[in-house]
């Protein structure tokens, strides 16, 4: 086994960094398991900038990978196992026993977002209740993908709908994965909002029966013309920008569920008479289930879901901090797959594969 490896390190005055560091140390209740890919998300980002970040650690946790060794303690966990990693739930808390195991506090363990070292390195250690087995025909990007559709999956259930109209704010990475994934639910119609035009073009792309540019076409109207007056029965805001939540109750047809899915720190204003005299319900998603992951793992090995159209770049470990620097903090990404000839607003992963 190799006592070093490569890694993207954070460090406070340098940022992302490229070092060689000790591979994580095997403990009797751990897996170590083996980098295939890495999706970079936008979580990644926030923690990077945040200022909260301790000086050397690697983030990085919608990977795929391969187990590379096994602990003393650990059972019915086989080398060569290929895997997905979610964080760990007790299974006894109330928020668990309410089916929200992504809300439990009981010696909560994850990877990449501020407890065990992530994934932008060569390998990571990660305990047996985190892993979730990629089904065989699932390729390794497909596969660090999956949990972004998990979340994408996630505000579907808690929109509590089926079927019916559905407006996605914003096409961002989960607003696309959204998209998808109602087209394959079969709500229709499906409407992609987003002022980028390479992300309309993707939108349209993937399945949604109409795509609007909100900064030069009036969204009330478009509403208005592709649910016969209606409304939009479900609206899911993925842009993280807060006037958007009016917006949504506005489009929102009478009785429909307004979901917000990105997360908007500062104070949003609406407007509750709009809940009031539309009977409007306005919910909250947050994370996602392992069930959900394993449900879009399933659906990829069916061929039913396949995320790669949304991968924007592939590149090296090596590449990341330079690729961080000079693409995702200018928000300026290639489009994939080729020909690459526009430029545009980062759409979904930049995959980092070793």
């Amino acid at each position: 086994m190799k006592k070093s490896m490569m890694a993207a390190v954070f460090r406070v005055s340098k940022g992302l960094v490229i070092e060689e560091v000790p591979v994580p140390g095997l403990e009797k209740d751990q897996v170590l398991v083996k980098v295939a890919d890495v999706g970079f998300c936008g979580s990644d980002h926030s923690m990077l900038e945040s200022g909260n970040l301790r000086d050397g650690y690697i983030v990085g946790h919608e990977v795929s990978g391969t187990i590379s060794a096994v602990g003393s303690d650990v059972r019915g966990v086989a080398e060569g196992l290929r895997v997905i990693i979610r964080p760990t739930f007790c299974g006894t808390c109330p928020d668990c026993q309410t089916g929200r195991p992504y809300f439990c506090q009981n010696n909560r363990r994850s990877i990449g977002i501020g407890d065990l070292p992530g994934a932008f390195a060569e390998y990571f250690v990660a305990y047996p209740q985190m892993l979730i087995p990629v089904p065989d025909g699932v390729d390794s990007r497909n596969a660090a993908l999956a949990e972004a559709f998990a979340a994408s999956l996630h505000a579907i259930n808690c929109s509590g709908r089926d079927r019916g109209s559905a407006l996605v704010l914003g096409g961002g990475p989960i607003g696309l994965a959204t998209i998808m994934l109602l087209k394959m639910k079969g709500f229709s119609p499906v409407s992609l909002s987003e002022p980028v035009a390479a992300k309309r073009i993707l939108g349209r792309r993937i399945g949604a029966d109409h795509v609007v540019d909100p900064v030069a076409e009036d969204l009330g109207q478009h509403a208005f013309l592709a649910t016969g007056g209606d409304g939009f029965g479900t609206v899911f805001e993925c842009a993280g920008v807060k006037s958007l939540l009016q917006q949504g109750l506005d489009l929102a047809s009478r009785g429909g569920v307004v979901c917000v899915v990105s997360v908007i720190y500062d104070v949003a204003e609406i407007s509750p008479a709009t809940l009031n005299f539309k009977e409007v319900a306005l919910t909250g998603s947050y994370s996602n289930t392992h069930l959900e992951n394993r449900q879009c793992l399933a659906w990829m090995a069916a061929g039913k879901l396949d995320g790669r159209v949304l991968i924007s770049d592939e590149i090296s470990l090596e590449q990341l901090p330079l690729i961080y620097k000079e693409r995702i903090c200018t928000c300026l990404l290639y489009t994939s797959p080729s020909p690459r000839d526009f430029k545009y607003d980062l759409v979904c992963r930049l995959m980092v594969e070793k």
